[in-house]
């Protein structure tokens, strides 16, 4: 059953498009999250769909009850962002409407309050777009990812996960197309320079041909007509090569090797000691008093619920309170997300610029990994969106002179294609890394040991979370049909993308109906 549709929907905000969609449906039991980098229009475009928003052409028909939940704003609340937020999903649920528009869900959630709306959203009747950078919230949550870029909206069937498998399948099959386009320009070039020369050489006699027999046969206007037929030959082959239909290239992302300041001297030396610290704020008992180590290299994730006391634990390491020794060959880098460190006069080179010891091509090459591309460099921060200042700020200690970065929540705020790209750069980060994060995906992919804060108690793990996870839990006969089934689900949407057919798309529903079941 329908839900919803909208067709031919344009929406621009003074001379730039932020919407260009030829149409969209939704229907019931449908399970969308809609992805796209800070200020590609997502919000705007569940505005337009709950009608809050008019579009400048268009036109949206609903055939449902619906609700559209905005982004909660900061509360004046004495209780915790995650409980205001619980409370503000509570209410839009309670109105059981059949079709949920919801705009950032999982801010100021942690991890237990996002498992949480994970259970809601999956017993909930009727279907739901939701707006999320948690990669781990919409593999839990989706059947189908909306994809929004330059205006326009492109479906995908699957998780964020099959998402990302079908993006590498696109980026394979253009690697071909480019691959092809250059051998077939190549050819056509070739050809073209062959038939130049040809032509050239034609109104020569032949050496076999005497001055005199040719002046007798008419030699010349012969060779002369046979180069018009060559030039003719060599103008429409360089109307091939006109019409040759382009092929960008893939670009790969440069590398990165930097040296750090004491890098070899700090690799895999103890180079934090915390010994008998406890955690208290006012009279209320955070942790009891607790011991680790923290190594060169290492990179460490902090985790815990809402209030738990990382930010605190942080804090007591930047601050070298009774019971943290810190070893005088460690450089400290913080984020906090305070973006007053920021010069908003300036351009975001300078400010990435100002602290670091790095050369303008490092320092180029790293903002490039975070999309800040050849001349986005000379921008002024002033003119720079929420999202842009934090990857700034992020630039800005990542190539600055230390050998330890502490972040403190440093993907809010950032768009999924954000996150991985700073994740990228972490992976091959040498110097240690301590940081907090309610992210699942982010800890996943980062941390190399989690030191997690739960019942006022801290608990030290060593290895990946993955590996943690694997040891946790043995995978089960329920476990191993399911990672069969993600398995088809790869496959039949690789064969898909390629030559789509009623045939494979009937196995792909029947392959996601059988994972949902499961």
């Amino acid at each position: 059953m329908m839900l919803l549709e909208a067709s031919k929907l344009q929406y621009s905000v003074k001379d730039r498009e932020i919407l260009n969609i030829e149409k969209l449906q939704i229907n019931d039991q449908d399970r969308i999250g809609l992805i796209g980098g800070n200020g590609c229009g997502k919000t705007t475009l569940l505005e337009v769909l709950a009608g809050i928003k008019e579009p400048e052409s268009g036109h949206v028909k609903t055939y449902s009850t619906l609700e559209l939940m905005p982004q909660l704003k900061e509360s004046t609340s004495t209780k915790s962002g995650g409980e205001v937020t619980k409370a503000y999903i509570q209410g839009t649920l309670s109105k059981n409407a059949r079709l949920l528009l919801t705009d950032e869900p999982t801010t100021h959630l942690d991890t237990h309050h996002v498992e949480w709306l994970e259970g809601e959203l999956l017993k909930k009747g009727g279907a739901f777009v939701i707006v999320s950078h948690d990669r781990a919230f919409l593999d839990a949550v989706c059947t189908k990812i909306w994809e929004l870029e330059n205006g326009i909206l492109k479906e995908y069937k699957g998780n964020y996960s099959d998402y990302a498998e079908q993006k590498k399948i696109e980026k394979k099959q253009q690697e071909a197309s480019y691959e092809k386009y250059e051998r077939k320009k190549k050819q056509l070039e070739d050809a073209l320079v062959l038939k130049e020369k040809k032509a050239a050489k034609a109104t020569k006699v032949p050496k076999t041909v005497s001055r005199s027999e040719a002046s007798i046969t008419g030699a010349k206007p012969y060779f002369a007509k046979k180069q018009k037929k060559l030039q003719k030959t060599a103008k429409a082959i360089e109307t091939r090569l006109e019409q040759l239909e382009k092929v960008e290239k893939v670009r790969e992302s440069a590398a990165i090797k930097m040296a750090l300041p004491n890098g070899e001297t700090v690799k895999g030396k103890i180079t934090i000691r915390v010994e008998g610290v406890e955690g208290r704020i006012g009279g209320r008992m955070l942790w009891q008093k607790s011991n680790f180590q923290i190594r060169g290299g290492d990179k460490l994730a902090i985790t815990g619920n809402n209030g738990s006391g990382k930010t605190t634990l942080l804090k007591k390491i930047l601050q070298q309170e009774k019971g943290v020794t810190i070893s005088p060959a460690v450089k400290v880098g913080y984020f906090s997300q305070n973006l007053h460190v920021l010069n908003v006069e300036k351009s975001i080179l300078e400010n990435v610029s100002e602290k670091s010891i790095q050369d303008e091509t490092f320092i180029r090459t790293v903002l490039a990994r975070l999309h800040f591309k050849r001349e986005d460099v000379y921008k002024k921060v002033a003119i720079l969106s929420g999202g842009e200042r934090v990857k700034v700020a992020l630039a800005r200690i990542f190539v600055s002179d230390v050998n330890t970065l502490i972040l403190d929540e440093p993907t809010n705020f950032l768009d999924i294609g954000a996150v991985e790209a700073f994740e990228s750069l972490l992976k091959e980060y040498e110097g240690t890394i301590i940081f907090v994060s309610h992210d699942r995906r982010f800890v996943e992919n980062i941390s190399t040991r989690q030191l997690v804060i739960e019942n006022k108690q801290i608990q030290l793990f060593e290895g990946p979370l993955k590996e943690r996870a694997q040891e946790k839990e043995k995978p089960d006969s329920k476990e191993n049909e399911l990672l069969i089934l993600n398995l088809k689900i790869s496959e039949v949407l690789g064969r898909l993308s390629i030559e789509p057919n009623q045939k494979l798309e009937s196995e792909f529903q029947r392959l996601v109906e059988a994972k949902r079941n499961l």
